[in-house]
């Protein structure tokens, strides 16, 4: 069983297993918002409805190196195609090895960028120089990354308990409409 998180602001950031959650209830570092109702915790001195939804009271420091994932490059390049520098939908993102596999290139934090669909055709299995093209910025392992909201969606076999939650997380995330005034 999965349990929903919520920032300070009551915002969901990520889902995590119902023993984590317990976890930080217990050190305090989050408090239970919704439970289950059919589910409980239970040891030998004491039982506990199991959490649905709980509310960090603070935030979590987390320590480790960022993990190397298509969502972190992404993050760690802005969401921006290192070749010309267009924004890049995420859906869209090209994972592009600087220099190519073919030519002895890793897939590491120091070879991968984000690329456009037409930069990374124009580049075409070349290094950059290979193909006259420039590097805005030079691939590095980041220490840590901006905060980019990923966003929960909807899935069958969710608990009720998440959807008014998830429908505040689209209703604080849209684009609101310009009246002209500004």
């Amino acid at each position: 069983m999965q349990t929903l998180v919520l920032n300070v602001g009551y915002m969901p950031v990520e889902r995590v297993p119902w023993q984590k959650a317990i976890v930080w209830v217990l050190e305090r570092i989050a408090e239970v918002v919704e439970e289950y109702p059919d589910r409980y915790i239970r040891t030998t001195s004491w039982s506990v409805k199991m959490p649905s939804v709980v509310r960090l009271v603070k935030p979590i420091q987390r320590k480790r190196a960022v993990k190397f994932s298509r969502y972190n490059v992404y993050a760690r390049d802005g969401g921006r195609c290192q070749y010309c520098g267009s924004k890049v939908p995420r859906e869209e993102m090209q994972y592009e090895h600087v220099v190519p596999r073919s030519q002895g290139g890793k897939t590491c934090w120091e070879n991968i960028v984000v690329a456009c669909m037409p930069c990374n055709q124009r580049k075409a299995g070349r290094t950059p120089e290979q193909a006259g093209m420039r590097l805005r910025l030079s691939p590095v392992r980041p220490k840590k990354l901006p905060e980019i909201r990923r966003p929960i969606a909807w899935t069958d076999g969710m608990p009720n308990a998440w959807r008014s939650w998830l429908r505040s997380e689209v209703y604080w995330n849209v684009e609101l409409e310009s009246d002209g005034n500004s």
